[in-house]
């Protein structure tokens, strides 16, 4: 059995920021009402987009299927309010380009009627693994740190799980959603993992925190205490960014590396969100799928920050105003943390899955964006980067767009952090410009693969049409090898005959084996 670090050694790679989470902490998860209209977006898992089940007009209630996966191993969604299905179109949400997406609008009819099929599971341990990741895909459960992976599908591995990785490492500053859950919830987030250890066939759990996160390490404790799995044990993480990505955790707490193209389950393990754990044991007590998850509102643009679990589809605007509205004119809204996260354009945008935070930022809150200058080769980015890479030989590929270069470098491996940013004495964008980088890479990629399947089918086709042509040549050589005999000649002169004088449009007593056009001195 794999050792591991129940509290790991600081980090070489990564930056120290002010955490500013001490506001929206400070008080308890306020459960938001259900919204007035909920916009709920079609695409709300990883690579994997819902069609939907209802028409505009239908009537639903609270949990009830409105979309589907269209491919396998997706998940479905679910009304998270009751009401009428108003229309299904194109709307903002929540993404770094600013696009639209098919939305499903359902009005509310302010009775949160639950939908009927709402059934708990007394004790879902003795449940086989296969239904309990059947269970987990019904509820439409998706990794709720924020990537949208179908929890179902990353559970039905068929490597050999070593541990079940529990991320409660909440890097990222101004977000708190992850901690206040482990204060207030401990118990149903170790209730979760106990079910995700059955689902992935695991028994053992490691529990990752951060180390300034004393309330919620006490709660931890406690609920162990009363939980009395000896399985399940905890490990403090240093707080430094971004000890909290997935392939940092990881390596942190077992001392092993993910490889370049690798997942972590190719070396054994398993990495959940403690949210995504919580949901999980919620669906099981409950019978209620993802229709809410808790969300950090804060920023010195809002009143009073605090965390609120809001139903998804809700406007931004109405968690403002649970948050106390706006404090003064806030200089820009921020959809997750400040290091990874995406300006807003306005706060009627709904919320999703994978949204975790919502920062109303006032003026001078953030430093403003600095002017470029030109790289003086320091290696501070190189320091800080959690992936290992040549930020400053990346640069150098993105600016001469050398494709090349950019397989050699690795920069599919960035994890698009924005620790070369924070570090760069030259305001280089430098995450901005690997973004956009590892999306001409994909694009190239796709047309490559595009002109493959070009290829084979044309290679198809010719060796198709070869094919036919070597049978055509193969038939014409065995008829002339066989030679026509004499019998042969007049058994088809014999059937043209008979063919001709049953002709209906020959005269009987014409020769049809002449022109009677024809001069009888001619031929």
């Amino acid at each position: 059995m794999p050792g591991y670090d129940l509290q790991p050694r600081r980090p070489s790679w990564g930056i120290r920021v002010a955490a500013r989470k001490t506001r929206s902490t400070s008080h308890p998860i306020i459960l938001a009402p259900p919204p007035r209209e909920a916009i709920i977006s079609l695409n709300q898992c990883s690579g994997s987009p819902a069609e939907p089940v209802v028409e505009p007009g239908e009537k639903v209630a609270t949990g009830q299927p409105i979309a589907k996966p269209v491919f396998p191993g997706g998940v479905g969604i679910h009304a998270s309010i009751s009401g009428v299905v108003v229309a299904i179109e194109e709307r903002l949400v929540f993404s770094a380009s600013h696009s639209t997406e098919p939305c499903i609008i359902i009005r509310g009819d302010g009775s949160d009627k639950i939908w009927a099929e709402y059934q708990p599971i007394d004790d879902p341990l003795s449940l086989g693994a296969a239904d309990i990741r059947q269970c987990i895909a019904d509820a439409g459960i998706v990794g709720l740190g924020g990537a949208l992976f179908p929890t179902a599908k990353k559970l039905s591995t068929e490597q050999t799980i070593h541990a079940l990785i529990l991320n409660g490492v909440e890097c990222e500053p101004y977000i708190s959603c992850d901690e206040v859950l482990l204060r207030y919830h401990a118990n149903n987030v170790l209730r979760g993992a106990q079910i995700l250890m059955k689902g992935a066939g695991t028994e053992r759990c490691i529990l990752a925190m951060e180390t300034d996160m004393p309330e919620a390490r006490v709660a931890v404790h406690e609920a162990l205490e009363i939980l009395n799995d000896d399985r399940i044990n905890v490990s403090l993480v240093t707080a430094k960014y971004p000890s909290g990505g997935e392939r940092q955790v990881l390596e942190l707490v077992t001392r092993q590396e993910v490889s370049s193209g690798k997942l972590p389950a190719d070396i054994g393990y398993l990495c959940q969100n403690v949210g995504t754990a919580a949901a999980v044991a919620d669906f099981f007590a409950t019978g209620r799928p993802v229709i809410s998850r808790i969300i950090t509102v804060t920023g010195y643009g809002v009143s009073r920050p605090v965390n609120i679990e809001a139903r998804i589809g809700t406007p931004v605007a109405e968690l403002i105003s649970i948050a106390g509205g706006y404090q003064g004119t806030p200089g820009r809204l921020i959809a997750g943390g400040p290091m990874m996260g995406i300006a807003l354009p306005n706060d009627s945008i709904p919320v999703g899955k994978a949204n975790n935070c919502i920062i109303a930022v006032a003026p001078g809150e953030l430093s403003d964006d600095q002017p470029e200058l030109p790289c003086i080769r320091c290696s501070e980015c190189l320091h800080a980067c959690p992936a290992r890479l040549l930020p400053q030989e990346l640069l150098v590929a993105c600016r001469s767009k050398n494709m090349e270069a950019f397989e050699t470098l690795g920069l599919m491996d960035c994890i698009e952090c924005g620790c070369c940013d924070y570090v760069c004495p030259s305001a280089i964008p430098l995450t901005s410009m690997f973004t956009l980088a590892k999306t001409r890479v994909r694009e190239a990629q796709a047309e490559q693969q595009r002109a493959i399947h070009a290829r084979q089918r044309f290679e198809a086709r010719e060796t198709r049409l070869a094919m036919l042509a070597e049978q055509r040549e193969q038939e014409l050589e065995s008829q002339s090898a066989e030679g026509i005999t004499t019998s042969k000649i007049d058994e088809l002169m014999a059937r043209a005959s008979g063919q001709a004088n049953t002709d209906p449009d020959v005269d009987p007593g014409t020769n049809p084996g002449t022109n009677p056009d024809t001069h009888p001195g001619q031929s």
